[in-house]
């Protein structure tokens, strides 16, 4: 196994637990899918579809969906939400980086906070472009790196071993600058949106443990440091609920993220 499999085995187990955090994307997933202009009839795959809530708000607009994720118990959810919905969408665990769909497949091809993941952006920028038809849209979610998630996904980065060499920070994908760079002469009419999700929380406290129970690099920190260094472990809580509090008012979290559309040309 080289190193990137290895990275995305660590990955792919981390992100087991991410479901219960599906109420906080949902309604960022109906801004995407509107953001996207998803319409009745198109052909559509969402790219890292977690628990399938960007997929599913696509097939209820009428759309033809294809949902892939790396994470099995994931899809298992997915699969549920999608038959609680009464929607068609076909699930298959993948890989962002090696899709398995044909050249020009799609008309529309979405990600939510999901193909930021995927440690060679050029890769798997490469693959989402390939399988989108000349004409279609690519729309994504992501975390820019000033605001809280972006920085705490930095703070968390700090206490973990190092990513292999060539793998890029997630958080790159909220900055419009690299956004813009990366998608080059490939698409044409780029362009990005902010917008804000709301997550409810008691305490500091409770936003931590949260997150520490569903957000696959904190599990691991919590669970490297428990065991090695229970003071570096405490010191990585005081420094998250920090961050956290610069966000923090009336027991809620502002949380803002960055779309992106483009067309391909």
């Amino acid at each position: 196994m080289d190193s990137f499999d290895a990275f995305k085995a660590v990955q792919k187990q981390g992100w087991a637990h991410f479901a219960p955090l599906e109420m906080l994307t949902t309604p960022a997933a109906a801004k995407l899918v509107k953001f996207a202009g998803v319409r009745a009839g198109q052909h559509v795959l969402d790219v890292g579809c977690g628990t399938g809530v960007a997929a599913v708000t696509a097939a209820r607009a009428g759309a033809k969906v294809k949902g892939l994720d790396l994470t099995p118990e994931l899809l298992q959810r997915a699969r549920a939400n999608s038959a609680i919905a009464e929607v068609e969408v076909e699930w298959r665990e993948g890989d962002a980086e090696q899709l398995p769909y044909g050249d020009g497949e799609f008309d529309v091809v979405l990600s939510q906070f999901g193909h930021i993941f995927a440690p060679r952006p050029g890769v798997a920028l490469g693959e989402m472009l390939r399988v989108l038809k000349p004409g279609g849209t690519i729309a994504f979610s992501s975390w820019p790196p000033e605001q809280l998630v972006g920085r705490a996904f930095r703070l968390i980065g700090s206490y973990l071993p190092p990513p292999p060499p060539g793998a890029a920070p997630p958080v790159q994908w909220g900055d419009q600058n690299i956004v813009r760079e990366r998608l080059g002469g490939a698409v044409k009419d780029v362009v990005f949106q902010r917008e804000t999700m709301i997550v409810a929380a008691l305490s500091l406290q409770h936003y931590r443990a949260v997150q520490e129970s569903s957000v696959g690099p904190v599990i691991r920190v919590v669970e490297m440091l428990s065991a090695s260094d229970p003071a570096k472990l405490a010191a990585f809580r005081r420094e998250f609920e920090a961050l956290a509090a610069e966000y923090f008012d009336a027991n809620i979290l502002k949380q803002e993220f960055l779309m992106t559309r483009a067309t391909k040309n």
